[in-house]
């Protein structure tokens, strides 16, 4: 599997990703040229050579000769995307990008992802950053993406169109809620919005001890020269050849004391739908031996807050806690078999170089009902006869 890996040496911004992936191979005139599929006017994209702390990195600048003379909401945003000349795959990456900050900017101004105003991240630097990213990622053939720690500076001020914000700014802070961040103590904005949505909308979290096999390194420059680190992103693709595939999830949960029970399976059917991985109930003792259920749900970052919905509006809990997890599974495909009992929808598991095909309940069900044979007996057969 090809991969990018972002080292956020000091942050992620837009252009650094760009100058990161020139560095690394992609061509500039070829990013140019797909990026006049947006037909879009008024940019230029420039890019030069220099070095920070004697590493030879790219520094890429958006220089804009006219400026939008309005602010862009998100449709206006996928309308420009959808309406370009590029990849299907592009198009989508570009605006997954675009949704998370459109989320973020909706909750730190109290607004709706349809009536926030982009200010300068709908602006046209930040969509060539944005859909220039997504370009190099479909050049490079890059299928997942990782990262380190975000870095991002704390203590300081940056002017913004709403004025002076705290660094981290608040919509970054927004963004990265939920992924592991590296409080600084350098008082710049090290990871702005834009960099901050790149992590967050395409990467699968951070890397422990998984071997690549390098093929590109690239650096790309910030604007600022810092005198504690490197002002650097460090691009690092190659191929990623775990033996099953690896993710980050969080783990959300909260006890459950004062509700009547039986409303608890449909809280978990409810889990499941609104995008948990896998939802569960856990018998414990709370404090003066109270019985009490421990709720549990296993999710993806992106959908916490359905998740959270569906505890606070379903149960009577007050609160609820997560934590980060690291999970390994077996990649796995769905596939159409033929046994004795007719054709049947399994799970193909492969591990080791062998393939093992299980069938679901559902599937296993609907057999039983069709044949009118005892659902022991649907498993028995389709055991025989799926073992590879």
């Amino acid at each position: 599997m090809r991969i990018a890996y972002f080292d956020t040496i000091a942050g992620i911004s837009g252009d650094m990703t760009l100058g990161a992936f020139i560095s690394a191979g992609v061509s500039l005139d070829q990013l140019i040229a797909e990026l006049g599929k947006l037909r879009l006017t008024g940019f230029e994209v420039t890019a030069k050579h220099i070095q920070r702390n004697g590493i030879a990195a790219v520094k890429v600048d958006v220089v804009i000769s006219e400026a939008p003379k309005y602010h862009r909401h998100l449709a206006d945003i996928n309308a420009i995307i959808d309406q370009s000349a590029l990849t299907t795959g592009v198009k989508d990456c570009a605006k997954k990008i675009f949704h998370e900050v459109a989320v973020a900017e909706a909750k730190v101004h109290n607004s709706t992802i349809e009536k926030v105003h982009f200010h300068e991240v709908g602006a046209i630097d930040s969509l060539v950053d944005i859909v220039g990213t997504s370009i190099c990622i479909e050049l490079m053939g890059i299928q997942s993406v990782f990262s380190s720690p975000v870095k991002v500076g704390n203590g300081g001020t940056v002017t913004t169109q709403h004025g002076i914000m705290p660094i981290p700014t608040p919509a970054t802070s927004e963004i990265l809620k939920g992924y592991p961040v590296v409080l600084t103590d350098i008082p710049f904005e090290l990871t702005t919005p834009t960099g901050a949505a790149i992590i967050k909308a395409l990467s699968q979290g951070t890397l422990a001890s998984e071997q690549i096999t390098v093929t590109a390194i690239g650096y790309g420059a910030g604007t600022k020269e810092l005198t504690a680190v490197p002002n650097l992103l460090r691009l690092i693709v190659g191929e990623l050849e775990p033996a099953s595939n690896r993710d980050e999830m969080l783990v959300v949960e909260t006890n459950i004391d004062d509700m009547n029970p039986e409303i608890l399976p449909y809280v978990i059917e409810k889990l499941i739908a609104a995008g948990a991985n896998d939802a569960f109930l856990t018998p414990i003792l709370m404090k003066k031996g109270r019985p009490a259920h421990l709720l549990s749900a296993l999710v993806e970052r992106s959908q916490m807050e359905a998740i959270l919905s569906v505890m606070f509006r379903e149960t009577s809990t007050l609160g609820v806690r997560w934590h980060h997890v690291e999970r390994r599974k077996l990649t796995r495909t769905q596939r159409i078999v033929q046994t004795s009992l007719g054709t049947v929808n399994v799970k193909s598991v492969t591990f080791d170089g062998k393939e093992r095909l299980i069938p679901e309940f559902e599937e296993c069900k609907r057999l039983a009902v069709d044949t009118n044979l005892p659902l022991r007996e649907i498993y028995s057969i389709l055991d025989r006869e799926l073992i590879r």
